[in-house]
């Protein structure tokens, strides 16, 4: 018993820091986007492309989580309006970032000159369903090469996505994926999520993500 209370204090406090997040992001008209995923699915490329391709549209800011190393921020630095590093090695939880690390990270950003944040989570398809960040949008990448099982193996991170993203579509040729499963999987345990195939590599399905990209500005900057 515990055990379970000390976790349910962790995920209260961790909310009310997540709440003043998006209160201060709202207070900027700043769309916060946290992105998650299993290793090596393609966050940091999905990012490349969306800085490339809305950087003429958008000031765009980006907050990198990483257990260790800052190479991902290093391949956005020049894209992106800003980006902040977090390393979670040290930290009690080292496995997602969490609403006190984007509260610090926030404090580094330029806020009065950004209307989109992307944040990269840590790479797990478990830890980061937990913990709310203060973003308005979550967004699930999963790629081919992984299976077309995820969603019943790691049911949570697809339940709270706003979005989810089927990414490597160029591999479909040479991998066992059922699209049409994975999307029935997705869809009985998050009947409002949205789901859109694309491929990083070849651009393909790029555009319907910035579309959703854009959509979603519009609606927040229309609730301020």
């Amino acid at each position: 018993m515990k055990k379970i209370e000390v976790m349910q204090n962790v995920l209260e406090a961790n909310e009310v820091i997540a709440r003043k997040n998006c209160e201060l992001l709202e207070r900027h008209h700043i769309l916060a986007i946290n992105i998650m995923s299993a290793p090596g699915a393609g966050k940091t490329s999905l990012i490349l492309h969306t800085l490339a391709r809305l950087e003429d549209k958008l000031n765009i800011a980006v907050i990198e989580g990483d257990v260790a190393s800052t190479l991902d921020a290093q391949k956005v630095k020049n894209k992106a309006k800003a980006v902040v590093q977090i390393n979670t090695k040290n930290m009690p939880e080292s496995c997602s970032l969490m609403a006190g690390m984007i509260a610090k990270a926030l404090e580094e950003l330029p806020l009065e000159s950004i209307n989109l944040l992307l944040i990269e989570n840590i790479g797990n398809l478990v830890c980061p369903a937990e913990f709310m960040l203060g973003e308005h949008k979550r967004v699930v990448i999963s790629s081919l090469p992984e299976g077309d099982d995820k969603p019943v193996k790691y049911p949570l991170i697809f339940a709270t996505a706003d979005l989810v993203l089927i990414n490597k579509m160029d591999l479909l040729p040479y991998v066992d994926f059922d699209v049409a499963a994975f999307c029935r999987s997705v869809t009985d345990l998050n009947p409002k999520a949205e789901i859109i195939s694309l491929s990083c590599k070849t651009g393909k399905g790029l555009e319907n993500w910035c579309s959703w990209i854009l959509a979603q500005t519009r609606t927040v900057s229309a609730k301020q």
